[in-house]
């Protein structure tokens, strides 16, 4: 789930909660920020949207961030998968290496960036 915060940190909204599928996943800008969040079972994980072995953006197509049965988080340029709650690459040539997690939170709904958070 979103990591709970310091309610002082500056925020971003996002999208509404309601915009992602269950289980799926929606790409996000913020500015020059290319992120996507993915909802698992009511959970929402929210990363940068760079992998990790060469900085290419993860999507093959508009949301399209899940493997065919949407249980990882697949990079399209190379086939790395990627665990949904945590980012860790499990398949491909960044194994072992991960996602970066970017901090967020729902409130209301919506899905909130939250900044230096961390």
């Amino acid at each position: 789930m979103a990591k709970l915060t310091d309610t002082t940190a500056p925020e971003h909204y996002l999208c509404d909660i309601d915009d992602i599928a269950d289980p799926g996943a929606k790409g996000l800008r913020l500015g020059d920020r290319s992120l996507f969040a993915v909802k698992q079972r009511g959970e929402v994980y929210v990363y940068q949207n760079r992998c990790p072995h060469i900085g290419v953006e993860l999507h093959w197509q508009e949301d399209q961030f899940l493997d065919i049965d949407e249980t990882l988080i697949q990079c399209a340029t190379h086939g790395a998968l990627f665990i949904i709650e945590t980012g860790e690459c499990v398949s491909g040539p960044c194994i072992g290496r991960s996602l970066e997690a970017v901090t967020s939170r729902v409130d209301n709904g919506k899905l909130y960036l939250v900044e230096n958070a961390d």
